[in-house]
Formats: structure tokens, sequence, C-alpha cells
């Protein structure tokens, strides 16, 4: 019996040519707001950087000091609409490549460190089969809390992730496309992995 294919995509800087939290703050908080921001973590984001400090803690540290406090309703209407700035960071090559496994008949994962609400409707618009992302806490009276529900989806937790939804790893061959260290455990996973 032939096996079953599954590519699975990164998001930011593979399928898009920009860092898509960046411009989701810059969207919803205004340019002004996003740099002073960004001045107030810099200290942080270098020890991320020189890998001092932990990728998932900072950027939800970064997170929460833009988000928390959003009603759940405001933030997920405004990823909705965001879906449609993305259009304007496409990465065409690896669209292309995209497009190719999707007319294939191959099942078409995002699995991303961005956040659910605004990859999911991008996703979802371009009959992406399924999308793994982080996922943001919301309190019971519909408040964004400013903490991350899951681990952020990034190196091994992508993997992890995945294979929550695909665990069956040998009755399928796997494609995967990404473009940073993030990405390389999904790659090392994969029986075909693209550095794009």
């Amino acid at each position: 019996m032939d096996k079953r294919t599954i590519a699975v995509f990164d998001f930011d800087g593979t399928l898009t040519t920009k860092d898509t939290l960046i411009e989701f703050i810059k969207y919803a908080c205004g340019k002004r707001r996003l740099y002073g921001g960004f001045l107030l973590f810099s200290p942080l984001l270098v020890l991320m950087k020189l890998h001092l400090y932990p990728n998932g803690k900072a950027k939800e540290k970064v997170f929460s000091h833009f988000f928390k406090g959003w009603e759940y309703s405001r933030f997920k209407e405004t990823g909705r609409r965001f879906a449609e700035e993305i259009e304007k960071m496409r990465n065409e090559p690896v669209i292309q490549k995209m497009n190719q496994h999707l007319r294939q008949a191959g099942k078409v994962y995002v699995v991303s460190a961005s956040i659910l609400e605004w990859v999911q409707p991008w996703c979802e618009a371009a009959g992406i089969d399924g999308v793994v992302a982080t996922e943001i806490e919301v309190d019971a009276d519909g408040v964004v809390t400013g903490r991350f529900s899951t681990p952020n989806c990034y190196g091994q937790e992508k993997v992890n992730r995945f294979l929550q939804v695909e665990p069956d790893r040998k009755s399928y061959v796997l494609y995967a496309y990404g473009d940073s260290s993030g990405d390389k455990e999904m790659i090392a996973l994969a029986d075909v992995g693209t550095y794009c």
C-alpha cells in the first residue's frame, strides 16, 4: 500500500518574508508602541539571541507587554483582519511549493511559533489542512492573560505538537520546509527536508 504524503511548512520567513509577530504588533498597536516596547525589551532580546535566555519566555514577555488585558474577541478579530496584511508578505517561491503539494492531494500543515489567531485565518483561506501554532491563554472573562497556554511552538516543540496530530510516523512520507534553527528538528524528522 502506498504511503500518504504530508508536507509541513514553517510560517515566518518560510511562507512569509517577514516575522509576523513584529508585523502584527505594528498592525495592532502602531509603530510607536512597537519601537518603544522593543527598546524596553532589547536587553532581554540580546540575551535570547545569545542563547542565554529561553526563546519562549522572552516571546511571552513581549507578547504580554502588548496584549495582556485585551478582550479575546478583539484580539481574534484583529488576527483575522491581519491575515489580509500577510498577503503582502508572501514568499512566492515557497507558496508555489505549498500549492504544488496541495494540488497533489497530499496533506499540508503549517507548524509555527507564531500565534494561532493570525496564522490560522490565513491558512484557512489558502486551503491548508491543519495549523499547529503557539496558543494563548484566555481567562474565564474572555480576557487575554498575556501568557501562552501551550509551550512556544519552536524547535523540538514543533515536532512534539505535530506528532500529536499525525502520530503514525511510518504511515506517511514527510516533507518539511523551514528557514531557521527553530526548524531543524522538524527537518530532521522529515524524509525530505528543505531550508528555504
